[in-house]
């Protein structure tokens, strides 16, 4: 005999599980393969047109809007404005656009350009020979180098012993000169010349009154060229020139000064001989005195010489003939 199992609660529970889960597929195989009713259509009903009700009071009306869409403003982009960037490459080129036309703006401006030099300071040259030695009319202020222009005018004209230049805008140029004083009229040759205090030789123009004047028989020694290049080489040494000023003095009216190279500086005196006093100008006044100490005891003598010379004044000497 076979010996009858038991089941345990959990193999009931399942078997109630699956008994329940057979039936629930058989109902739906029956619900799918039931066919379908015909479709009917039911007539439409006429819509009863209700009377307007008599207006009393307020009416109230309830209407459906229709959900207005949520906008997300962080989601909206504006349209990108470009952004201007300064870089150093932009800003080296506005940089040269403005330089170039304050450039332009200078050079052809006419308020910045010179039309004539104010000369100041002069006696002998006149502000026509300056202008036209310096050639600024019309140029630039910005463009003139003063230190050009000064070293210009004094290698142009001796004339000139220092000059100073100032340009300041928009167009003024000035030049200020100091000028050489002519103190001598040198002639030698059939020709002559104006020296200065300096010995340094200057263009005569024309006749100065006042002037030492100097009759050559001879050229003056040699001078050396000074330390300053600009500065022109004395014609005569400047003993020479205190020399002869001091002589002006005592020499006898309408006679001249005569110049030898052996003798120095002399005069024929109106009493019938040459006297000679020699190129030195520290003794002038002991030379002249020592020379009419002579000239008296040769006139008390009733000796009548030919020259006269004084160029040493403790050793002087007289000639019957020159």
């Amino acid at each position: 005999m076979s010996e009858r199992k038991e089941i345990t609660r959990a193999e009931q529970v399942r078997l109630r599980r699956e008994q329940e889960r057979a039936k629930e597929m058989q109902r739906a195989m029956k619900q799918a393969t039931k066919p379908l009713p015909p479709a009917r259509t039911k007539p439409e009903k006429a819509k009863k047109v209700s009377a307007p009700k008599p207006a009393s009071g307020k009416r109230r009306f309830q209407i459906a809007l229709p959900e207005a869409p949520r906008i997300n403003f962080r989601a909206i982009h504006m349209p990108a404005i470009p952004r201007p960037r300064f870089g150093w490459r932009m800003i080296s080129s506005l940089l040269v656009v403005l330089c170039g036309a304050a450039i332009y703006l200078a050079f052809t401006r006419p308020e910045l350009r010179v039309t004539e030099a104010q000369v100041t300071g002069n006696q002998i040259l006149s502000p026509a020979e300056v202008n036209s030695t310096i050639g600024v009319a019309g140029q630039p202020i910005f463009t003139l180098i003063p230190s050009d222009l000064e070293t210009r005018l004094r290698l142009n004209y001796p004339e000139v012993a220092s000059v100073h230049v100032s340009a300041s805008l928009p167009n003024l140029l000035t030049v200020h000169v100091i000028e050489r004083k002519p103190v001598i009229r040198w002639e030698q040759g059939g020709e002559y010349t104006w020296i200065a205090e300096d010995g340094v030789a200057l263009r005569p123009r024309g006749e100065m009154i006042g002037l030492i004047s100097v009759s050559a028989e001879s050229a003056p020694p040699v001078i050396g060229s000074g330390t300053d290049p600009l500065t022109p080489t004395p014609f005569i040494s400047v003993e020479m020139v205190e020399a002869l000023k001091g002589l002006g003095w005592h020499v006898p009216p309408g006679a001249v000064i005569l110049y030898n190279e052996e003798f120095g500086f002399g005069w024929n005196d109106p009493r019938g001989w040459r006297a000679y006093f020699g190129t030195t100008a520290s003794d002038v006044e002991l030379k002249m005195r020592v020379y009419e100490q002579m000239v008296s005891s040769l006139t008390q003598r009733g000796i009548r010489p030919a020259l006269i010379n004084v160029t040493y004044p403790t050793a002087p000497y007289y000639r019957m003939n020159q």
